[in-house]
C-alpha cells in the first residue's frame, strides 16, 4: 500500500487479523519457550550475546549494563528493564534449579528484594550455559536475521542441556500460559537415556516407566511435593506427566526443637517454590495478631549464608503438630502448583507429556549431532584435499620447484601446477603458500600422519552419519558426561498422599549421608553412595570424626571440655568438610567457637538398653544414660566433670555386657568390662579406668568386638591390627599390658576397632592423608611395632586416624577389596 492512499477495510476482519498477529507475536516471540532448548527468545538472545562478546565462565565479569546494551542494540529492541530482569532471573539460585548466568552483586533474594541497578551488578555465563551453546559455531542450528537485518541470531541453541525440564519455564501468552516445574538434571538424563536405550520400542514406554527415573519436580528451594491430597484423589503428578496438565501440592520443610521451660519451637528450613519469605512472615504475624493462628509466642527470621531458618516459638502447652497444620492451612507454607507443560514445537504451541518433551529434546540433539558431523566431515575433506596436494608436491619436489621458477606470474605457476600434477586450484594455491620449512623431512612426516588421521576421521564421520545407532550412542555418552559433571542430589522430597496430621519426621526425607567434623571446627555432610567417603591425599583440613547417618537422625557432638550438644543431621550443610566446606559447628549448635569436638555419635547406633562411655586423657572413665543427654535446640550441657588439666578424649555407645579397651600414648592398654563402670549423672566425674605413669595420657578407646580386631597406629605411621584375644581382660584401674611396641621418642597415636571392610583414614600434621581397608593391614602380635602405613616427609607425624562408622551394615568384604584395588591402595601384608 502506498503512503497517502486510504484503503477501506471491514473493521471486524481487520481487528481479528491484527489481534491474531499480536497474539501469535506474543506466543512465539515472547511468552513461550521453545521445547528444544527450553528458552524464550529474550533468554536465548541474552545467552548468545554474552557468548558472542566473549563473556564466558573463564573471563572476568562484565557490567550488567554493558550486557543489556549489547542485547538491546543487536537482537532485542525492547525495554532494558525487561532484558535485565530476564538476565537477573537466570542468575538467581532460588528461581533456577541450575544457573545459566553467573552473577556478581545483588541479584535479588527470596524475600522479594529486587536486583540492584544494572550499573552496579556484573555477570558472565555460567559453566552450564556453555553446554547449551556448545558447537553453535559448527552450523548446528538455523540462523535468522536480527530485527534490522544486519546480523544473524540463532533460531534455537544446540542445547546439550535439557533445559526445558531441568530449569522449567513460566509465562502468560494470549489465551494460554505455561508453568513447567524444574527437575533434577541427573534424573532427567536417566529418563533420556532410558528412551535412547529403548528407541525401537519407545511406544512401549509409559509414563509409569519414566516416573521410576524422574519421580517428580526438583525445586531449587527444596520443600516437599505431594502427588495427591487424599488416598482416593487423582494423582496430579501422574496426570501432568501423562497429559501435560495437572496440580500438585507444595509444602515447606520444617522440624521442631525443644527450648527452655518445656516449650517447643517450629523451624522452617525450606519454602515452597516462589514463596516470598518476607511476605510469608508478615502474613503469619498478621494472622497471629488477629487470633486466627493460636499457640505462637514469637516469630523471627534467623536465615543466614548457611541457609534458611524461620523460627516460630510456641506458647507453653501448644501442640506443634496442630500449629503446623494451621500454618499449612492459612499461609503460603502450603501452596498448590499447577503444572502446564506448554511449549513451542515447530513454531506452534503444543501441550506436551513428559515423554513427548523428552523425545522433542532427543530429536533436536540428533539433528544437532548430524549437522555437526556434516560440518566436521566437510572441513575434514577440505583439509585432506589440501594435505593430499601438499604431499604430491613434496613427492615431486624438484619438478615443482623448477616449474615455479620458470613461471612468470603466480597465476601461471598455479595453472602449470594444475596441468602438470592434476591438482585443483585450491591444492595448487596451498602449494604456492607453503612455507619453505615444510620441505624438511620431519614436516613431511607430520603431513603424512595428518593425512592418515584425516582419512580415519572422514571414515568415522561417514559411518556415524549412516548409522542411527551410533548417533544415539554418541548422544547417550554426551548426556552421561553432562550428568557426571553437573548432576547433584535431589532437593525436593516427593510423597504420595498429603495427610491431615503433621508428622515432623515425615517432612524430612530419609537419605543416607556421612557427617564429618574437622580439626578446624567445620561440620558437613556428604551423600552416602554405598561406601565410606574418600578423603584426598592432600586435604585442606584434618577430619576428626566421620559417622554414617540418616537425614532424620539426631547427632550428638561431644567436646574436649566435656560438653555435649544435639543437632538434627539434616541441618548439617552439604559439602566436604576436609576441603573447607560446610559450617562451623558453633553456628549450628550453641557450642562456643573454641570448643573442640572429639566424637560424633548417633542414637540410632545405640543398642537397646545401652549407654555412652567416655574416657579422658588422665584415664578417667564414665558411663551416661541416653536420657541425660541434651535435646535438640537446647543449650549444650556437661556430660562429665573434668579435673584441672584433663580433657575428654572419646565417647562411644556401649552395652552392659560389652568390654572396652583404653590405650595410652606409652603403648600400654587395658581391657575391662563395661559393667565395672556404673552409670552416673551428667554432672558427676569419672572413675579410674587405667593407671598412668607420669607424662603419659590416654589417646583412645576401642569397643571390643570378637568379629573385629584392634587397629593401632603410632605418630610415626607404624600400624597393625591385633586380635582382641591377645589383650587379656582385667579389672578396671590397673596398668594394663603392652599393646604396641614403640621406638625411642615414639608415641601411640590412636586405636580403633576395625573389620576387614572398614576404611581407615590416616592424616598427618602437614596435611597428607591415606586410606586403607582393614583387610590390607597386616595382623601382628600385641608386643610388635607394626608396619609403615603412611609415608612421612621430614619431621611430619600422624595427627589423626578416623574409621567412618556406619549405622547400616558395611559392604561385603569382596566389594571392599574391589574398591581397594580400584583406588590403588597398597597392602601392608
Amino acid at each position: 500500500m502506498e503512503i497517502g492512499i486510504v484503503q477501506q477495510v471491514d473493521i471486524n476482519s481487520e481487528v481479528q487479523r491484527a489481534y491474531m498477529d499480536y497474539a501469535m507475536s506474543v506466543i512465539v516471540a515472547r511468552a513461550l519457550p521453545d521445547a528444544r532448548d527450553g528458552l524464550k527468545p529474550v533468554q536465548r538472545r541474552i545467552l548468545y550475546a554474552m557468548y558472542d562478546m566473549g563473556n564466558r565462565p573463564d573471563v572476568p565479569y562484565k557490567k550488567s549494563a554493558r550486557i543489556v546494551g549489547e542485547v538491546l542494540g543487536k537482537y532485542h529492541p525492547h525495554g532494558d528493564a525487561a532484558v535485565y530482569e530476564a538476565m537477573a532471573r537466570m542468575a538467581q539460585d532460588f528461581s533456577l534449579r541450575y544457573l545459566l548466568v553467573d552473577g556478581q552483586g545483588n541479584f535479588g533474594s527470596v524475600d522479594g528484594d529486587p536486583p540492584a541497578a544494572m550499573r552496579y551488578t556484573e555477570a558472565r555465563l555460567a559453566p552450564l550455559a556453555m553446554e547449551a551453546l556448545r558447537d553453535i559455531e559448527k552450523e548446528t542450528v538455523a540462523w535468522d536475521d536480527n530485527f534490522d537485518g544486519t546480523l544473524k541470531e540463532p533460531a534455537v541453541l544446540p542445547a546439550n542441556l535439557p533445559n526445558l525440564l531441568v530449569n522449567g519455564a513460566a509465562g502468560i501468552a494470549v489465551g494460554m500460559s505455561t508453568n513447567i516445574p524444574p527437575h533434577n538434571l541427573g534424573e532427567v538424563v536417566d529418563g533420556l537415556v532410558h528412551l535412547l536405550d529403548n528407541w525401537e520400542k519407545q511406544d512401549d514406554i509409559g509414563v509409569e516407566d519414566l516416573l521410576k527415573r524422574i519421580p517428580g519436580p526438583d525445586f531449587p528451594t527444596g520443600g516437599l511435593v505431594y502427588r495427591r491430597d487424599a488416598a482416593d484423589a487423582d494423582d496430579g503428578l501422574l496426570k501432568a506427566y501423562a497429559t501435560g496438565r495437572g496440580r500438585i501440592t507444595l509444602r515447606a520443610r520444617a522440624h521442631k526443637e525443644e527450648i527452655k521451660g518445656g516449650r517447643e519451637r517450629i523451624v522452617v528450613t525450606e519454602l515452597p517454590y516462589q514463596v516470598n519469605k518476607a511476605a510469608l512472615i508478615e502474613s503469619i504475624a498478621a494472622l497471629s495478631r488477629a487470633g486466627k493462628l493460636e499457640g505462637i509466642a514469637d516469630l523471627r527470621d534467623e536465615s543466614d549464608r548457611q541457609g534458611m531458618r524461620l523460627v516460630i516459638d510456641l506458647s507453653r502447652g501448644a501442640d506443634a503438630g496442630e500449629v503446623m497444620r494451621a500454618l499449612y492451612k492459612h499461609t503460603a507454607l502450603e501452596t498448590r502448583y499447577g503444572i502446564i507443560i506448554l511449549a513451542l514445537v515447530n513454531g506452534e504451541p503444543r501441550m506436551l507429556s513428559l515423554k513427548k518433551a523428552l523425545l522433542v529434546f532427543l530429536e533436536h540433539r540428533l539433528e544437532v549431532l548430524q549437522r555437526r558431523a556434516r560440518f566436521d566431515l566437510e572441513h575434514a575433506r577440505a583439509r585432506a584435499h589440501i594435505v593430499e596436494g601438499l604431499l604430491t608436491a613434496l613427492e615431486n619436489l624438484d619438478a615443482v620447484i623448477d616449474l615455479i621458477r620458470r613461471s612468470r606470474t603466480v597465476e601461471t605457476a598455479r595453472d602449470n601446477l594444475c596441468k602438470r600434477f592434476k591438482l585443483s586450484e585450491i591444492q595448487a594455491q596451498a602449494i604456492l603458500d607453503m612455507p619453505l620449512k615444510r620441505l624438511a623431512a620431519l614436516e613431511r612426516k607430520k603431513l603424512q600422519d595428518e593425512f592418515k588421521e584425516l582419512q580415519a576421521l572422514i571414515k568415522e564421520l561417514e559411518t556415524l552419519l549412516h548409522t542411527p545407532k551410533l548417533q544415539r550412542d554418541a548422544i547417550r555418552a554426551e548426556l552421561t558426561a553432562l550428568k557426571e559433571r553437573y548432576g547433584d542430589a535431589r532437593r525436593t522430597h516427593i510423597a504420595d498422599v498429603k495427610g491431615d496430621t503433621v508428622e515432623f519426621g515425615a517432612l524430612i526425607p530419609d537419605q543416607p549421608v556421612w557427617v564429618t567434623t574437622t580439626r578446624q571446627g567445620l561440620l558437613a555432610r556428604t551423600p552416602d553412595e554405598g561406601k565410606a567417603p574418600r578423603v584426598p591425599s592432600r586435604p585442606a583440613d584434618v577430619p576428626v570424626s566421620i559417622v554414617g547417618a540418616s537425614t532424620r537422625d539426631t547427632l550428638y557432638l561431644f567436646t574436649a571440655t566435656g560438653s555435649a550438644a544435639a543437632l538434627p543431621v539434616h541441618q548439617a550443610p552439604e559439602g566436604q568438610a576436609w576441603e573447607g566446606e560446610g559450617a562451623p559447628y558453633s553456628q549450628l549448635t550453641h557450642l562456643e567457637g573454641a570448643e573442640v569436638v572429639t566424637t560424633l555419635a548417633l542414637p540410632a547406633m545405640l543398642p537397646e538398653g545401652g549407654s555412652v562411655c567416655f574416657v579422658t586423657a588422665q584415664g578417667q572413665v564414665k558411663r551416661l544414660l541416653p536420657e541425660e543427654l541434651p535435646g535438640v535446640g537446647r543449650e549444650p550441657q556437661p556430660v562429665i566433670r573434668l579435673d584441672a588439666g584433663d580433657r575428654l578424649v572419646e565417647g562411644a555407645w556401649v552395652q552392659e555386657d560389652e568390654e572396652v579397651l583404653l590405650a595410652a600414648a606409652s603403648g600400654q592398654g587395658i581391657r575391662f568390662a563395661v559393667s565395672e563402670v556404673r552409670p552416673t549423672g551428667s554432672s558427676a566425674g569419672g572413675m579410674v579406668g587405667i593407671k598412668l605413669e607420669e607424662q603419659d595420657e590416654v589417646v583412645g578407646m576401642a569397643v571390643v568386638d570378637s568379629k573385629a580386631k584392634l587397629f593401632t597406629i603410632t605418630d610415626q605411621g607404624m600400624a597393625k591390627v591385633t586380635a582382641f584375644a591377645e589383650m587379656p581382660a582385667q579389672r578396671r584401674g590397673g596398668k594394663g599390658v603392652q599393646i604396641a611396641k614403640l621406638a625411642p621418642g615414639e608415641r601411640l597415636m590412636g586405636v580403633r576397632t576395625v573389620k576387614g571392610t572398614s576404611n581407615v583414614i590416616m592424616v598427618t600434621q602437614r596435611g597428607a592423608a591415606k586410606t586403607l581397608t582393614g583387610h590390607a593391614i597386616k595382623e601382628q602380635g600385641r608386643a610388635t611395632r607394626g608396619t609403615s602405613a603412611i609415608a612421612l616427609q621430614g619431621h611430619d607425624l600422624v595427627a589423626a586416624v578416623v574409621v567412618p562408622a556406619s549405622r547400616v551394615a558395611p559392604p561385603v568384604e569382596a566389594a571392599a577389596s574391589a574398591d581397594a584395588a580400584e583406588d590403588g591402595e597398597e597392602s601392608l601384608t
